[in-house]
């Protein structure tokens, strides 16, 4: 009540007490460096004495430093991340509302922010040695956690005040093995009743997100746009304010080492999606990019797969029903419905598509080859009749020459961070020194050996493969026919092979195994396994979860009529 300054954000007067004895602001929550003067009168008549508590938190120490909790570097890659999205034209809803609200939520749910006291055993245990304060405090304390809004600058991100008011007092001793405040409590923690943050998992909130807004981005296509550096990930630590230092534990929190896994932060956004006890997505529609009709389109293009496979391709989708929206629509916490990788069904029902017409058993694929060959010499009227051989041909150098340049560049990445790490003023200046006869050394012998220096990047695009119809030299199929291997029957086009050779016979049940279909590069004819590739390089993910995948289709298309699998494999033809 003595308080009656302005706010200098809001300009209310409507003051609060904190656990530490400064004011904060009960409208917008600003804390203020005032603290509280305390009169005792129990020791001396008319004697007045002013305690002044430690406080929320150290805003800087020796070294400039500040206290920071680990939510806050991950709230700040979040930031991060959210901001390289709507660089490449994700809609701004995704930061300000979806993210926000996302990320706000799990702070609650893991009582980390906007709770009155954190869950956490280990906080409990270190509270319990705190020594009593002599400043009286309010029972309601307020959440101080400003999150992802555009006009909050980098590193004034507060933490929870009951959970900083709770570790405050420890944090020397808490700090020693860290830079943060609770870095050495973050593995110690019992952490079974909630859901640990970990870098992998902020990959997991965008891709939710995405989800949730259903923009057209695959979960492949964000891994890939990491991977090639337009969204931060790796060693995202360096772009942290100056005054919050990484060292011993943090680094093991934020330093990743290793490409993100496409099945780790999917199954890490459904274990969210749980957590959150968020309701069912917005319905995954026939207009939605994600619908299997749509990313069926952008895998044939890229593919340089005919245009005429898109019919066949929705008529699979439509046969075994993977396009309703109660199919594809998530619905996080229920266990009967299956999940769905948007990507990976797409790039399998074009694979069956392909089996059912080409059969892919290193025999008959080229039998109809030799056929359209012969068609195109002899009659030069009408569109060209797609040729396999020719195709694989094209492909295969394409590919070849893509994964050749991917491996290198992932052989050359340095997982070193640009930025040098120092945690005191004392030794910036040597870590800096040696840090630029590092690099002027690097540059020396670059100039001696001849090497060029990597150009910039291009700007991304969600073709890897681009094929262009106006090429003289034919490396273009989308335009071509399938006259040449289909037959009319009662009205339909159908397919002249009558074959088809399964996968599996029986899918794998085992909940340990985490394949529904076992996959042996020996075991299948090449140019399954070659068509396998292609999509796996595409999607950046291994073969094996596409071949789960397709056997999943085969056992919906053609039920319990199950055909051996050729004995023969020749293998393909040069």
């Amino acid at each position: 009540r003595d308080f009656n300054e302005r706010c200098a954000q809001c300009s209310e007067v409507n003051w609060g007490l904190t656990d530490g004895g400064r004011f904060y602001c009960r409208s917008c929550h600003n804390v203020t460096e005032r603290t509280r003067e305390v009169v005792n009168t129990d020791f001396a008549v008319n004697s007045r004495i002013q305690t002044i508590s430690k406080g929320l938190r150290k805003q800087k120490n020796n070294d400039g430093d500040c206290e920071w909790y680990v939510c806050e570097g991950f709230q700040l890659i979040l930031k991060k991340q959210a901001e390289a999205l709507e660089t490449l034209g994700v809609c701004p809803q995704m930061k300000d509302e979806i993210l926000y609200n996302f990320w706000r939520c799990y702070l609650q749910k893991s009582k980390q922010a906007y709770c009155k006291r954190p869950a956490a055993e280990a906080i409990r245990a270190l509270s319990a040695c705190e020594s009593s304060t002599d400043v009286d405090s309010e029972p309601e304390r307020p959440s101080l956690v400003h999150l992802l809004s555009l006009s909050e600058s980098d590193g004034d991100l507060q933490t929870d005040c009951s959970f900083a008011s709770s570790t405050s007092k420890v944090s020397e001793s808490t700090s020693v093995c860290s830079g943060s405040v609770d870095g050495s409590l973050y593995f110690i923690k019992n952490q079974k009743e909630k859901l640990r943050m970990t870098m992998p998992m902020t990959l997991s909130f965008c891709y939710m997100a995405l989800l949730w807004l259903r923009e057209p981005m695959t979960l492949s296509d964000l891994l890939r746009f990491v991977v090639e550096g337009h969204i931060p990930y790796l060693n995202v630590f360096q772009h942290f304010p100056e005054k919050m230092k990484l060292c011993g534990l943090d680094l093991k929190i934020f330093c990743v080492e290793s490409w993100p896994a496409y099945e780790e932060v999917y199954n890490k956004m459904l274990e969210l999606a749980a957590f959150l006890d968020l309701p069912r997505f917005p319905d995954i529609t026939d207009s939605c990019f994600l619908h299997p009709d749509m990313l069926c389109m952008k895998y044939l293009m890229e593919a340089n797969l005919p245009d005429e496979l898109h019919n066949w391709t929705c008529r699979v989708v439509k046969k075994i029903s993977v396009g309703e929206a109660d199919f594809l629509t998530l619905v996080p916490g229920n266990k009967s419905t299956r999940k769905v990788k948007y990507d990976v069904l797409a790039a399998a029902v074009i694979i069956v598509v392909l089996k059912l017409l080409f059969l892919l058993d290193d025999h008959y694929e080229w039998l109809l080859s030799d056929f359209a060959e012969e068609r195109n010499k002899n009659n030069k009227e009408g569109g060209p009749y797609f040729e396999f051989k020719k195709w694989y041909k094209v492909i295969k150098c394409s590919l070849d020459v893509e994964q050749n340049k991917l491996d290198e560049e992932r052989a050359k990445y340095l997982w070193r961070c640009e930025k040098p790490l120092y945690y005191s003023a004392e030794k910036k200046s040597k870590v800096l020194k040696r840090r630029q006869m590092v690099v002027n050394l690097q540059n020396q012998f670059g100039k001696l050996s001849g090497s060029v220096r990597p150009a910039e990047k291009p700007n991304p695009s969600s073709f890897q493969l681009s094929w262009s119809e106006e090429n003289t030299d034919g490396s273009c199929f989308h335009g071509h026919s399938l006259k040449g291997i289909l037959q009319e029957k009662c009205g339909l086009l159908t397919a002249m092979n009558t074959d088809y050779w399964l996968c599996t016979v029986k899918l794998c049940t085992e909940k340990l195994c985490g394949h529904l279909a076992h996959y042996r590069e020996v075991v299948f004819p090449e140019s399954y396994h070659f068509v396998l590739r292609l999509f796996s390089f595409l999607l950046r993910i291994q073969p094996s979860y596409i071949h789960d995948e397709v056997c999943v289709i085969e056992h919906k298309l053609f039920n319990k009529k199950v055909c051996k699998k050729p004995k023969y494999n020749t293998g393909l033809r040069k």
